[in-house]
C-alpha cells in the first residue's frame, strides 16, 4: 500500500508544490489548481459548490484534487487557505506591535536595518533567479511597439509610476492603466498588435488586472509581466512572465525586486530603440 502524500504545511510551501507538480496533473486537478491560485479568496470563503462552478468542475473534483496533494478532504485544505488570509490580514497595529524596539532610541536604525536587509534579500533572489533569456526577450517586445500599456492595480502599482515617469524622460509613448479615472476598458480597446502592455500582479491577484490582461490578450496585444508565482492567472496570458520574491519586515513587504526589475527593463526598452529604432 503507498504511502500517503504529506500535507503541505504552509500555503508557501503549496504554492511549491503546485507549481513543481501541475504540468504532470490530470486534466481537472490541474484547472482545479489554476482557479484556486488565481482566487485565494473565494477559496478561502466559499462553498465546495460555489467554488467547484467557478472552477468548472465538479465538487468531487475539489475534494480529489485535496486529496491528491495530501490533505483529508476539501475543508482541511480550505483552512490552509483560512489561515493565509488570517496572516495577510493582521491589522497594520498588530504589525507594528510586533517590531522589537532594542534599547530606547535604537528604534528607528533598527527599523531601517530591518527594511535594508528585506530590501538586500529581495534583490539577491532576483539576482539569483535572473533569466537572461527572457529578459532580452522581453526588452526587445517592449522596444518595438508604438505604445506601451502599464496595467496594475493596489500594491503593484508603484512599480508602473517609476516606468512611466521615466518612459516620458526617454521619449517613449506609454499609457497607464488602473488608475481611478474609470476609462480603462477605453483606453485599452485602443490598442493592437502593434503595441505591447506590461502586467504586475501579486497575491491576492486583482480581477481587474486579470482582466485587463485577457481584453489586451484577445485583441493580440503581448504581454509582458511581473508576478510572484508560476500558478499566476498572468503566466499564460504573458509572452514573458517574471516571477519574484519579495522579501517582508514584520510583516511589511517591500517591492525592492520589482521596482528594480522595472526600472532594468525601461532602461532596456530605451537602449535598444536607440541602437536598432522602434522596431527593434
Amino acid at each position: 500500500m503507498s504511502s500517503k502524500t504529506p500535507r503541505p504545511d504552509s500555503f508557501d510551501e503549496l504554492c511549491e508544490r503546485l507549481a513543481r507538480d501541475r504540468e504532470t496533473m490530470p486534466k481537472r486537478l490541474a484547472q482545479t489548481a489554476t482557479y484556486m491560485f488565481g482566487h485565494p479568496d473565494e477559496v478561502a470563503f466559499g462553498t465546495a459548490a460555489t467554488i467547484a462552478q467557478a472552477a468548472g468542475v465538479q465538487p468531487s473534483t475539489l475534494v480529489r484534487f485535496a486529496k491528491a496533494i495530501g490533505f483529508d478532504g476539501f475543508s482541511d485544505l480550505q483552512t490552509l487557505f483560512r489561515e493565509r488570509l488570517r496572516d495577510r490580514n493582521q491589522s497594520y497595529e498588530v504589525r507594528l506591535s510586533a517590531l522589537d524596539h532594542g534599547s530606547e532610541g535604537d528604534e528607528g536604525r533598527l527599523l531601517l536595518s530591518g527594511f535594508i536587509a528585506a530590501g538586500q534579500d529581495s534583490l539577491a533572489r532576483l539576482e539569483q533567479d535572473f533569466d537572461s533569456a527572457a529578459f532580452d526577450r522581453a526588452s526587445a517586445l517592449l522596444a518595438s511597439a508604438e505604445t506601451v500599456y502599464l496595467c496594475a492595480r493596489r500594491r503593484a502599482f508603484p512599480p508602473l509610476i517609476q516606468m512611466r515617469y521615466a518612459f516620458a524622460k526617454l521619449g517613449i509613448r506609454s499609457e497607464i492603466c488602473g488608475s481611478i479615472n474609470g476609462i480603462d476598458e477605453d483606453l485599452l480597446a485602443m490598442a493592437t498588435r502593434q503595441d505591447a502592455a506590461i502586467f504586475v500582479s501579486f497575491l491576492p491577484y486583482s480581477d481587474q488586472t486579470i482582466s485587463m490582461a485577457r481584453q489586451l490578450k484577445e485583441q493580440g496585444v503581448p504581454i509582458v509581466s511581473i508576478s510572484d508565482s508560476p500558478l499566476s492567472p498572468l503566466v499564460p496570458l504573458s509572452e514573458v512572465c517574471f516571477k519574484l520574491t519579495e522579501a517582508d519586515f514584520a510583516g511589511f513587504r517591500t517591492q525592492a525586486a520589482a521596482i528594480t526589475l522595472a526600472m532594468a527593463l525601461t532602461v532596456a526598452v530605451a537602449d535598444k530603440r536607440r541602437r536598432h529604432g522602434p522596431q527593434a
